[in-house]
């Protein structure tokens, strides 16, 4: 059962959906060619680095040493993506863009099974333009797999839930389950199932929690998961000796299955924070951009009116989200990217709610809502230019202006499609200044990642940090790495010539130990995910500015 026909939209789309796609997926493309942000996205990258190296696919190091954080799966993909593209920035992305396309997908045949075409293709476009998403195209950890695993294992746990007889989507979706549980952890398994028990009690649906298919689910995806458990009691649980945390006897098996998310959620495991019960609600403001606003209306709307109204109703959707964003709040550990997971499920809801949407008020209230949210976009790309002043000035003049005149002639009716479009448009582009403009000049400032790059053109000789834990050097040097602490270098450095990436007092300390520094090279440096007006302000800027070292040393006598 799907909505009526909304000839509006179905014409509009029709006309629109294919070229606004397309827009969308190439923007979030611009980010596959970014250097990777420092600390989290190339510590990832330094660990499935590692991987293809050594072609040890069961034990995770840093820096030499036992890892023990996250699941295995991500760093798989990326190894195997540096096998076939070689070890860089594009290689450590793609899988994750894949996974993320894979989201969009799932997003469009979750929404065309239940609310039809126009529905789906709205969901898509949000999805493509919801800022947050965006932004982990970019800076790229776990939650890109997680987008796409999740609401793929829904959508198939989804089709299987309204089939009487065994079917494949069940394996389906117990294997991306599987897959998710192995990048985050047994705690995903609760944002793929809370949407299926919110519907099945409002419903009353009460025999599908005895039903065999979901005990098999269950046995699939503790059988498809059984790779992480292996290569976690090989690494950790076989070797109780191992220092991790700063102790012994630390289980592999007992931090996956508990202290890596429910440990966190319940502030008592090795790893805590100190969380806001309303830090996503402010979050989700600019998180879910250019539709945050939209969504909040049309979550309402989902909550209250929509059965009412009599329109086509899954609980999926709703109870996946309100059920997780719940739990976040609720959580100590609270980051914004772990939104993402959920904006499937937002996008679905809130293109639901515009594809039904009649009431003139009430689109006069959105258009309003609208236009605020899309003068301060462009606000922030002038303010961008004027204060912060990227390099290739001109050409990002030249481009704020050419979008502002895109946004404002290309979609110039007064109705709910264009508006949509112009908010599509606008998104797509300000991310697309971002993408190509901002962010790779920040990146000037990561001085790991260009002082590896510098490293690279010395002949071949060992390189380390000391002092910065700055793992886009480990990441980007070519140069052979070696680990260890100031008395482990000085061995190093008696073989060979060492070039050391560190800070003023890392040189200081070096000097003081007896190291003998042949050459030194400074590199500015400022950690581009901390931004402060301050730092962006280029009147203010070089006061921020820290001086990060590479410098070539061997033992003194």
């Amino acid at each position: 059962m799907f909505f009526s026909e909304n000839l509006l939209w179905k014409k509009w789309l029709a006309q629109w959906f294919y070229i606004l796609l397309f827009i969308g997926v190439a923007v979030n493309a611009t980010g596959l060619f970014i250097t990777i942000l420092d600390s989290d996205g190339t510590l990832y990258a330094s660990i499935a680095k590692t991987i293809a190296q050594s072609g040890d696919f069961v034990n995770l190091k840093v820096e030499g040493k036992d890892w023990l954080d996250k699941p295995h799966f991500p760093f798989w993909l990326a190894a195997i993506s540096y096998k076939i593209f070689g070890i860089n920035t594009f290689a450590y992305k793609f899988p994750a863009f894949l996974c993320w396309l894979l989201g969009a997908l799932y997003t469009y045949l979750f929404a065309l099974k239940a609310y039809g075409k126009g529905v789906a293709q709205l969901s898509v476009l949000f999805f493509l333009t919801a800022a947050h998403l965006v932004i982990s195209n970019n800076d790229v950890r776990a939650e890109p797999y997680l987008t796409g695993l999740i609401i793929g294992s829904v959508y198939h746990f989804y089709i299987a839930s309204r089939e009487k007889k065994f079917s494949f989507h069940l394996i389906g979706g117990a294997l991306l389950a599987a897959f998710a549980v192995m990048t985050k952890g047994s705690f995903v398994l609760i944002a793929i199932a809370a949407g299926f028990v919110i519907e099945w009690m409002v419903k009353k649906q009460w025999k599908q929690f005895i039903s065999y298919k979901w005990l098999l689910a269950i046995v699939l995806i503790a059988l498809f998961s059984l790779p992480e458990i292996y290569c976690l009691y090989m690494q950790f649980d076989k070797h109780p000796e191992k220092v991790v945390f700063g102790t012994t006897h630390v289980s592999g098996l007992k931090f996956f299955f508990w202290d890596s998310q429910f440990g966190r959620f319940f502030n008592n495991g090795p790893i805590r924070g100190d969380g806001d019960p309303f830090f996503y609600l402010h979050t989700m403001l600019w998180a879910f951009l250019p539709w945050s606003l939209v969504f909040y209306i049309a979550l309402f709307w989902k909550t209250f009116a929509a059965k009412k109204l009599s329109q086509p109703h899954e609980y999926i959707t709703l109870g996946n989200g309100l059920i997780m964003l719940l739990i976040f709040s609720l959580s100590k550990f609270q980051l914004p990217h772990y939104l993402n997971i959920l904006f499937p499920f937002f996008c679905i809801i809130t293109a639901q709610y515009l594809y039904q949407l009649q009431q003139a008020k009430m689109f006069l209230v959105i258009r309003g809502m609208q236009y605020f949210i899309l003068f301060a976009m462009f606000a922030l790309v002038g303010l961008l230019i004027y204060f912060y002043r990227p390099e290739h000035l001109v050409a990002a003049i030249a481009y704020a202006v050419v979008l502002l005149g895109i946004s404002m002639l290309l979609f110039f009716k007064q109705d709910i499609t264009d508006m949509i479009g112009k908010s599509f448009i606008a998104a797509a582009g300000v991310y697309g200044f971002l993408n190509i403009f901002i962010y790779p000049s920040f990146m000037q400032y990561q001085s790991g990642s260009v002082a590896a790059v510098y490293s690279n053109n010395m002949n071949t000789i060992n390189t380390t940090d000391f002092l910065t834990a700055s793992y886009s050097f480990a990441f980007y040097t070519k140069q052979p790495l070696v680990f260890g602490d100031i008395n482990q270098l000085k061995s190093y450095a008696k073989q060979q010539p060492l070039l050391i990436y560190t800070t003023k007092n890392g040189v200081d300390s070096l000097q003081k130990t007896g190291f003998k520094i042949n050459s030194s090279k400074a590199f500015p440096f400022y950690h581009a995910s901390q931004l402060t007006g301050e730092f962006l302000n280029y009147k203010t800027r070089s006061q921020t500015l820290q001086q990060h070292y590479a410098v070539v040393v061997t033992a003194g006598e």
